[in-house]
């Protein structure tokens, strides 16, 4: 599936797969000030620029999600926990990553900071009703199902 990309600073790197199979293509940090790095203080939420736009295919959007290392070894994620990115947005994408660990984490250009994934978008109609059909589960809601 073709997705039009754009670099807006030369220093940008383009998305890459980890692996052959890999499900999602990881995206770097581009900082392109004199330091080349940010520091995320514990507990704190910063906006790291990957210096990229894209064009997904028409029905299509891009996610964001967590690398599995960069949060389970740093404690970075992104804040929203998924990023979406809609389909007509042209802006950089940019990941605002959250440091949930007890030290301060330091981000370097070109550091992998996210994974995307390019996802179907489908459109809703919502017929309002007086009542839904009932369900075994019914209005059971957090941990209900782990009952016996």
């Amino acid at each position: 599936m073709n997705v039009k990309i754009k670099r807006l600073y030369k220093e940008a790197s383009l998305p890459s797969k980890g692996s052959e199979k890999a499900a999602a293509y990881d995206v770097y940090a581009c900082i392109t000030d004199e330091t080349g790095s940010v520091t995320i203080e514990p507990h704190k939420t910063a906006k790291i620029g990957t210096g990229l736009s894209m064009a997904p295919p028409k029905g299509f959007f891009v996610g964001v999600y967590a690398r599995s290392g960069l949060s389970t070894k740093e404690g970075l994620r992104p804040a929203n926990c998924v990023g979406v990115c809609d389909e007509d947005y042209r802006g950089e994408y940019i990941v605002a990553l959250h440091n949930d660990s007890e030290t301060p984490r330091t981000v370097k250009h070109g550091d992998r900071i996210a994974q995307i994934i390019l996802q179907k978008r489908y459109d809703m109609d919502f017929e309002e009703v007086e009542e839904l059909d009932s369900t075994e589960r019914g209005d059971g809601g957090f941990g209900s199902t782990g009952k016996r």
